[in-house]
């Protein structure tokens, strides 16, 4: 059987979250994992890091990746088991990681999300353009219960330019999730220092791998080993709310 790491990752430094929220690892429905196997590989390696809640949340785009739990419950099975046949001690759920799109409204009217435990929503923008309604769909979605979560807004370009924007959505309750690998680097300079504003001003309220394959595993282990991590750690540790929310 090919295996992508040759042993348990080793991490010098302990890591202070134990439940990772967003990240690609249900097998064959868009751009992370392909295959069950591969899959099983990259949670043992979470398990290696000391993390032993995983909810995958695999994309919900329009045109691309049109997922619903019709499509993910089969996928996200065949992961449960190639991780049982592993003997994995991991807790696995998935939610999702919707694209606030036509899609996502067509989702919302047939009732098809699928949010963590407490109704948080994990919700994403495009990398071109901010929703254009977004104020008022985020606003209609805490009417309806459900907490919404903004995954990687970091990575939004047409933010930086504007970083009251961030502000704006924290006043109007809105979550924020950071990708650990922004913190480490993996998108570049720009990324991670926006990431670490968002940390200094206490904006980040869960992290999130985003691990879709064995390089992005890479990405992190060296970060999980390094004095950035050591660093960031002690300004995040006392507010993420990874463990805790659900």
């Amino acid at each position: 059987m090919f295996h992508i790491f040759k042993s348990s990752p080793k991490t010098p430094h302990e890591i202070f979250f134990h439940t990772d929220i967003h990240c690609h690892l249900v097998p064959g429905i868009d751009d992370g994992q392909k295959e069950a196997e591969p899959a099983s590989e990259l949670v043992e390696h979470e398990k290696g890091w000391g993390i032993d809640r995983i909810f995958a949340t695999p994309h919900v785009t329009q045109d691309t990746y049109e997922n619903t739990p019709g499509t993910i419950q089969p996928a996200f099975d065949l992961l449960k088991e190639a991780v049982g046949r592993k003997g994995i001690g991991v807790e696995l759920h998935y939610s999702a990681e919707y694209r606030m799109d036509n899609f996502f409204l067509q989702q919302i009217k047939a009732g098809n999300l699928r949010p963590f435990p407490n109704n948080f929503l994990l919700v994403e923008n495009s990398f071109v353009q901010e929703a254009w309604n977004l104020d008022k769909l985020l606003f209609d979605l805490r009417v309806k219960g459900y907490i919404p979560v903004l995954a990687h807004p970091e990575r939004y370009a047409y933010y930086w330019a504007k970083r009251n924007r961030y502000q704006q959505l924290k006043d109007a309750g809105i979550l924020f999730q950071v990708n650990v690998l922004s913190l480490a680097g993996h998108y570049g300079k720009q990324v991670r220092k926006v990431a670490e504003e968002l940390m200094t001003n206490g904006w980040i309220d869960f992290l999130g791998t985003d691990m879709h394959n064995s390089e992005h595993a890479d990405a992190l282990d060296h970060y999980f080993a390094s004095k950035n991590f050591l660093h960031h750690a002690r300004q995040l540790e006392g507010f993420i709310r990874n463990d805790t929310a659900f």
